[in-house]
């Protein structure tokens, strides 16, 4: 064998895909299509992600840049820009025992800009410092440089939450037990060994004490990488409006942050165990990544925060050629659907053709659900980004899919200020047309 073949051999082996993909390893915050990926994974394959906590751990830790801290992004074999990905979430597992909370406030000395971006050390000055966790309390984040304080972000109002091992209800705790929990605070967050951010349960709030809240894991980061290099928070309509303009390197204009976003931020609660997300690829290989696992959630994540955990997720991950779509498409779960966008039953079907009959209609639509998710500086921009969106898709009237999402489903808050799904039942024939009716027969038929 002469070298030539050798090398020929060594480089089928490298980039020969995997049917199955572990990963645990993360960004420092920025998705950029440029780096590396993960993989590559064979088209249906699947990806077992041990998740890092989003939010409040990589907002006290300057080093990373981008608000969250979710897993390097994966390439899909055969996944070419203009398809699309079907991403069915097998499951969701919750690991932290314990996790803290609450209402942040930006602290202005600290940053450049964006505080989730661009954060210096109020001390020395240094940008992106590194920090050490000494004692608890929100002044325990300090420089590793010169000790000061450097936390760009603080709790105005904030909890702690011991999470059930049953993984069903978790209950705010008081000072004593937050103190206690503090004290090892990366052991009841259970970060993965490869995230570097600092445990927020170091802070030991306990402004909420006695609350019990519903545990239903979903995660608020799944999706594709975009176009242009962005901070993985800053990845939908509303957040990446702080890119406009911005004073650092990842500033856009507004055109720009429409044509590379993904959307992958959506902190929408029915993206859970049992869902489907059909999502864009802005770039060779797609660039799956996932994280900003939460242990539950109401509609709107109103505070601004929700409860950070780490996390087991399970997704299945298959190819959609020539299904070019402007922002995902998110098929819950039967129960999570409006009452007016649920599949109809074989009795409400003979009642509808009873009165077609009657009224002389010859064709009824067989249809079926869906929620296209739209982003944009406020819900009211998110919601006609999602109307506009699903216009596109089907060729049809704007006017046409607002009668549609009135009538046969719902506007639903993802994230205040900015993320909305427009839920509504489409024909099979339109589904047909837009090349996604199969992941949607298989999701509700």
């Amino acid at each position: 064998m002469d070298v030539g073949e050798t090398l020929t051999i060594i480089e089928e082996s490298i980039v020969q895909a995997a049917e199955t993909l572990f990963v645990n390893e993360f960004t420092d915050g920025i998705l950029n299509p440029n780096v590396p990926m993960l993989g590559p994974l064979k088209d249906g394959g699947t990806i077992i992600a041990n998740t890092a906590p989003g939010c409040w751990g990589p907002m006290i830790t300057p080093t990373i840049r981008g608000g969250h801290e979710v897993t390097k992004p994966v390439y899909i074999e055969g996944a070419e820009v203009g398809d699309a990905l079907v991403i069915e979430i097998q499951s969701i597992q919750v690991t932290s025992i314990a996790t803290s909370s609450g209402t942040d406030e930006a602290q202005s000395d600290r940053f450049i800009g964006d505080p989730f971006v661009k954060v210096k050390c109020p001390g020395c000055g240094k940008l992106y410092p590194s920090t050490i966790v000494q004692g608890i309390g929100q002044e325990a984040v300090k420089c590793a440089t010169c000790g000061t304080d450097t936390t760009p972000f603080k709790m105005s109002n904030g909890y702690t939450m011991a999470l059930s091992p049953k993984g069903d209800i978790g209950l705010t705790l008081g000072k004593e037990a937050a103190r206690r929990i503090a004290q090892n605070a990366k052991e009841f967050m259970r970060t993965p060994e490869k995230s570097v951010q600092n445990p927020v349960t170091a802070f030991a709030p306990s402004d909420l004490i006695g609350l019990m809240a519903r545990m239903r894991p979903f995660v608020g980061q799944l999706g594709t990488t975009p176009s242009k290099a962005m901070p993985d928070s800053h990845n939908a309509g509303d957040f990446g409006t702080f890119l406009i303009g911005a004073p650092h390197e990842f500033t856009m204009t507004e055109d720009e942050l429409d044509i590379h976003r993904t959307d992958g931020h959506m902190d929408i609660s029915r993206v859970r165990a049992g869902a489907v997300v059909i999502c864009p690829v802005k770039v060779p290989g797609g660039g799956v990544y996932v994280g900003d696992m939460h242990a539950m959630q109401g509609d709107g994540e109103i505070a601004g925060h929700t409860t950070d955990v780490a996390g087991i997720v399970q997704l299945k991950v298959s190819v959609l050629k020539k299904v070019d779509l402007q922002g995902p498409i998110v098929l819950p779960n039967g129960e999570d659907l409006p009452y007016t966008a649920k599949p109809f039953t074989k009795e409400e079907k003979r009642i509808a053709r009873n009165l077609a009959e009657e009224f002389g209609v010859k064709n009824i639509e067989d249809s079926f659900p869906l929620s296209i998710v739209g982003s944009g500086a406020n819900l009211n921009s998110a919601t006609d980004n999602a109307l506009a969106r699903a216009a596109k898709l089907f060729d049809l009237p704007v006017e046409e899919v607002r009668n549609r999402a009135t009538i046969t489903g719902s506007i639903e808050i993802g994230r205040h200020p900015g993320v909305v799904t427009a839920t509504m039942l489409m024909p099979k024939s339109l589904l047909k047309q837009a090349r996604i009716y199969k992941p949607i027969k298989r999701q509700y038929d």
